[in-house]
């Protein structure tokens, strides 16, 4: 039997063995006495309310064994890391060790697809090592793009909301509620219509809540959105209140400020439309309008 009629069959072997490797590394047996300490921790685990979960728990557990070789090397490329996963709306403790072992996780999946496909395909040749490198390299970074898209999907869908949250802030502060109760009557009433914003609102009321300056609970909150406009609305409400300015013409001006830029924006792709539709004209309408109207001068041409 020569290497090409065994390589199937290691390629299935070595596929099987990962496998198996990671559901070894991801179940852990764990005893009664580790089960009801868990449910007292987590009370949500109680009578099998948790068991839905047991898909991310496992990888929980495994997080700090993939992502040992993935950790930030300074603390500086950890808090970039951090803010990066916020923007996206991941903002819990451990959401940057749960990114690195899904990355690193992909690339083993990459390894294994790559060199499935590669080595059957090409065999043990250079074509075939490149197509393992090539598609574990896009499985290893494809974490990081889906990342930036749900980052940049977050943002649009907070800046579009932000216009109406200011304008119903407006309308607390100036009937006598504070910044802090407007900001939960917010999160109460556009809790469907802006659940991104809504979320940071109530991140943000709930760090006020446990006694943290309201300085730096609006720092981060602009740094968690990652929005433009969010930061400059937090500096202009740093400032109100820093020199004892009135916030409600603060928040008017900001509102009517997004407002306008809102506008220019839908005008902006209004004016696009035009230049857009002509390659799908060019491309799908005209050939069939000249088709139809050229169609039976060929034909008779043809016929004579």
């Amino acid at each position: 039997m020569t290497i090409t009629t065994l390589l199937p069959y290691i390629i299935f072997v070595a596929f099987a063995g990962g496998v198996w490797a990671i559901m070894g590394l991801f179940s852990k047996d764990e005893s009664r006495a580790s089960e009801r300490l868990e449910e007292m921790r987590d009370p949500t685990l109680r009578g099998g309310k948790g068991k839905g979960k047991n898909g991310m728990t496992l990888l929980e557990r495994a997080a700090p064994t993939l992502s040992k070789a993935l950790q930030p090397k300074s603390e500086l490329e950890n808090n970039e890391l951090r803010v990066r996963l916020a923007v996206a709306g991941y903002s819990s403790a451990n959401a940057p060790q749960l990114y690195l072992a899904l990355k690193m996780l992909m690339l083993l999946f990459g390894v294994l697809l790559g060199g499935g496909s590669g080595m059957l395909i090409y065999g043990p040749t250079q074509n075939g090592y490149l197509t393992i490198a090539c598609v574990a390299g896009f499985m290893f970074y494809l974490p990081e793009i889906a990342v930036a898209v749900l980052a940049s999907s977050r943002k649009q869908k907070i800046f579009l909301s932000m216009p109406d949250c200011l304008d119903l802030l407006v309308v607390c502060v100036e009937a006598g509620l504070g910044l802090d109760a407007g900001m939960r009557r917010i999160s109460e009433e556009l809790s469907d219509t802006a659940p991104e914003l809504c979320t940071e609102l109530d991140l943000a009321n709930m760090q006020l809540q446990m006694g943290r300056v309201r300085r730096d609970v609006l720092h981060d909150l602009g740094v968690r959105t990652g929005c433009d406009d969010m930061k400059a609305l937090v500096a202009t409400l740093i400032q109100s209140e820093r020199f004892g300015s009135s916030i409600a013409k603060a928040l008017r001006v900001q509102s009517e400020a997004m407002r306008v830029k809102r506008r220019q924006m839908a005008e902006e792709k209004a004016q696009k439309t035009a230049v857009q539709m002509l390659f799908p004209m060019v491309l799908f309408i005209f050939p069939g309008i000249f088709v139809v109207l050229v169609g039976p001068a060929a034909i008779k041409m043809g016929n004579m």
